[in-house]
């Protein structure tokens, strides 16, 4: 599967977030967030392991209960079910990668 960027296909499922899937397979997908600065994703889990970088702005991260703030060019990778969560510091772009594919988020 390929991807040629676009600005069709985002949906908004929080206030100041807009996300889509660039491509998935069998075993992983990719979204892209667009996140307002002081957009915040609240604290919550899932069983997917979850690896993602940080193209432009900043986001104050939460992971297991530690604070990270991520800058252009820094990456995370949090593991199934442990609590995390996010606020835009600033006007973001965040591309991340799920395994298991995340069904929800398939286009």
């Amino acid at each position: 599967m390929f991807y040629k960027k676009n600005t069709d296909g985002y949906t908004s499922p929080l206030a100041g977030v807009a996300q889509k899937t660039l491509v998935h397979g069998e075993k992983t997908l990719m979204t892209e967030f667009l996140l307002e600065a002081g957009s915040q994703l609240p604290i919550h889990q899932h069983p997917h392991e979850q690896t993602g970088y940080l193209v432009k702005g900043r986001l104050r991260m939460f992971v297991n209960e530690k604070e990270f703030i991520a800058e252009p060019g820094d990456s995370w990778c949090i593991g199934s079910n442990i609590d995390h969560g996010a606020e835009a510091l600033d006007k973001s772009v965040a591309v991340e990668i799920f395994s298991p594919v995340r069904k929800e988020y398939l286009p």
